[in-house]
């Protein structure tokens, strides 16, 4: 296994672990990079050390001491014996120690509900995910300084808050577990459209839970992600406009991450614990073993969104349910719904809600409240590939009319 390798498979367990011993996120980040430097050095003499792991965590903690003696010399300090860079230079303790908690501490600690939400997703994806700041700051749409300024904030409240680097509690494990899935849900929904890179590192993180905390929601979360990425070839079309779910090629569906996905809805269903993000999963599931949007299961799938809704209220989901009823029952029934949502004031700035009462009025033929529902969602619209479509459906109406 040559270096590049080694980086890639290994740098960020490295990384968490020297968080652990060294306490401080920058000292660990210069102890991955000198201990690297060590291993660039060092490697094509002396070969490949049979445990690269350990004698990169080894290596960037002794370089690490020796940053810490050096600065202390500098401001003439005294030193001091309880650093967490000297705890000890018995490497034995990083041999027997299992890597898998340093990598689940990261996680909690970059999710940990203190930090702001945007610091939250920005440090996960610097920290556990190993992206550049730059890479991070266009995932922000924002610059590289301005990205890197939210992050040392987000550090400093970590140490001024003294955020624990610790697996909470298993009283306190479902609240902070809810917090890191909403953040790897947020990784995934960034990349949804234009950056797929950010989606594949979402499903990673995913695996990751799944394999160090083998709880139902992160089981169902993971597969509600697999499920939905099994129709990314099928999502837009060659001038980068979205495909609505019944107009999809479903023979260009990921069989295989269907295959996946549905096992990961049946394994969550089956334990205990599970919640909205295995609900959605199964009706992901159900979507996907259609072989047709008319041949889907649509009762058993309003059912499921009634189940939904009563474990987590949100007029999201109102309005996903009335969008299933309107295929179970007609489109009247689900307009009304719709509309209902939209008089209570609810939904009147998601783009999603004006977009689903325009495709209902278009199906029942009320063309004129159709192109002004399309009209209202084109302006709250964001992303590119939405955009199109409506534009699409204005121009076929206008066409009609």
């Amino acid at each position: 296994m040559g270096i590049e390798e080694v980086y890639r498979a290994e740098s960020r367990r490295v990384l968490a672990t020297l968080i652990r011993l060294l306490g401080d996120f920058d000292l660990a980040e210069e102890a991955l990079q000198d201990a690297f430097a060590a291993a660039v050095e060092r490697w094509p003499v002396e070969g490949v050390p049979a445990s690269p792991r350990s004698w990169l965590i080894s290596a960037g903690r002794f370089r690490a001491i020796d940053r810490l003696r050096k600065r202390r010399r500098e401001v003439a300090s005294p030193p001091d014996p309880l650093s967490l860079g000297e705890r000890g230079n018995d490497m034995s303790e990083i041999e027997d120690y299992d890597v898998i908690d340093d990598r689940l501490r990261l996680i909690f600690t970059c999710c940990h509900p203190a930090l702001n939400p945007d610091a939250q997703v920005a440090m996960t994806l610097r920290e556990i995910c190993g992206l550049t700041t730059e890479q991070v700051a266009a995932a922000f749409l924002t610059t590289a300084p301005t990205l890197a300024q939210r992050i040392v904030r987000a550090k400093i409240k970590i140490r001024d808050a003294k955020i624990p680097y610790e697996i909470p509690e298993r009283g306190d494990l479902p609240e902070r577990l809810a917090s890191v899935l909403h953040v790897v849900y947020l990784v995934f929904n960034q990349g949804y459209f234009t950056r797929a890179d950010l989606a594949t590192e979402a499903i990673r993180l995913g695996r990751l839970l799944v394999e160090l905390l083998p709880e139902a929601e992160a089981t169902g979360l993971l597969a509600l992600m697999v499920l939905h990425d099994a129709r990314r070839a099928t999502r837009t079309n060659a001038g980068g406009e979205l495909i609505p779910l019944e107009e999809q090629d479903r023979s260009q569906w990921n069989r295989e991450q269907i295959r996946e996905g549905v096992a990961l809805v049946e394994r969550a269903l089956t334990s205990r614990g599970f919640g909205p993000y295995t609900l959605q999963a199964a009706i992901a599931a159900l979507h996907a073993e259609a072989p047709s949007s008319q041949a889907t299961d649509w009762p058993q799938i309003v059912g499921l969104y009634d189940v939904l809704l009563r474990a987590n209220p949100s007029p999201v989901i109102e309005l996903n349910r009335a969008a299933a009823i309107a295929m179970r029952d007609g489109p009247e029934h689900g307009l009304t719904l719709i509309d209902a949502i939209l008089a209570r004031g609810e939904l009147e700035e998601y783009r999603l809600a004006h977009a689903a009462r325009a495709d209902l009025l278009r199906r029942l033929g009320r063309k004129p409240e159709a192109r002004s529902a399309y009209e209202r969602a084109l302006t709250l619209a964001v992303e590119e590939p939405e955009r199109r479509l409506l534009e699409r459906r204005l121009r076929e109406l206008s066409a009609t009319i």
